[in-house]
């Protein structure tokens, strides 16, 4: 698979790697032909893995490279990651207060961002879609730094995250589906809602790549953008989540296999 990733340009690889955790999202949502609703205990630990996951490659994926990267460039090493983390988040917390979303278990009442009558499967799908774009952001950064040559961003490393953020997709993609079939869609149609949430992955991860090679000097800068808006979408939106119900404890040690696994994709594979 490596092998054939290194035949390709750098936006193919991450067009290729955005589309794998797209399909993955696509698996998770195709659930719902199997499950007549949510059963929460597994979807609250599955969320709680997701955020072990975006957190890990949060750090070891994008922040480590960063503030390696700083120094290599001339930078004070602290600055270029603090600046893109905190755009990063800004620009996550931004979406949140303007695109009308609804987190997965809240009432109707709870509708975030600006006001707006569309109905409750329309802004739980949002929410998802808002939680996708960093991660395909991530992925595309991490390809880019590939190609422009960056000492410690490998192939591997790159493929590893792709990897790890197909993984904790899977769950995403269920809690589209699932809720929607739950709201009186038909199977498939929530099906179709639920992979769709993911679409915005390719589009994010080739602007992400194409961006770095472009613009080489604002790469630490990219990939400390893309953790500060994984991290805000794990704090806002995927923890709360994942402890909503009575199934803490469960999340919690889900939030720590998700971490421990993608910590060790990265190391062993980076």
């Amino acid at each position: 698979m490596l092998h054939f990733f290194a035949t390709l340009h750098p936006v193919g690889q991450a067009a290729l790697a955005t589309l794998f955790t797209w399909a993955v999202t696509a698996l998770g949502a195709a659930s719902v032909f199997l499950c007549s609703g949510i059963n929460r205990k597994i979807l609250e630990t599955s969320l709680g893995f997701a955020a072990g996951v975006m957190i890990a490659a949060s750090f070891w994926s994008l922040l480590a490279p960063a503030i390696a990267l700083s120094g290599e460039m001339g930078y004070l090493p602290w600055v270029p990651p603090l600046a893109g983390f905190l755009l990063g988040s800004a620009a996550l917390f931004g979406m949140d207060r303007l695109v009308p979303h609804l987190h997965l278990f809240a009432p109707s009442s709870e509708v975030e961002g600006i006001p707006t009558r569309w109905n409750r499967n329309i802004l739980l799908t949002l929410a998802i879609t808002l939680h996708n774009i960093p991660e395909g952001l991530a992925v595309g950064v991490a390809f880019g730094a590939v190609a422009a040559g960056i000492e410690g961003a490998t192939l591997p490393g790159a493929v590893a995250l792709a990897i790890g953020i197909g993984l904790q997709n899977f769950p995403e993609g269920a809690a589209v589906s699932l809720p929607l079939r739950s709201n009186g869609l038909s199977r498939w149609r929530s099906f179709m809602i639920g992979q769709s949430s993911a679409l915005v992955e390719p589009v994010a991860g080739i602007l992400g790549a194409a961006v770095v090679l472009l613009m080489r000097p604002l790469l630490p800068f990219a990939l400390a953008f893309a953790a500060g808006a994984m991290i805000f979408v794990v704090v806002e939106e995927v923890i709360p989540e994942s402890q909503s119900g009575h199934n803490t404890d469960l999340a919690t040690l889900a939030a720590l296999a998700g971490f421990a696994v993608m910590m060790t994709l990265d190391v062993a594979l980076g």
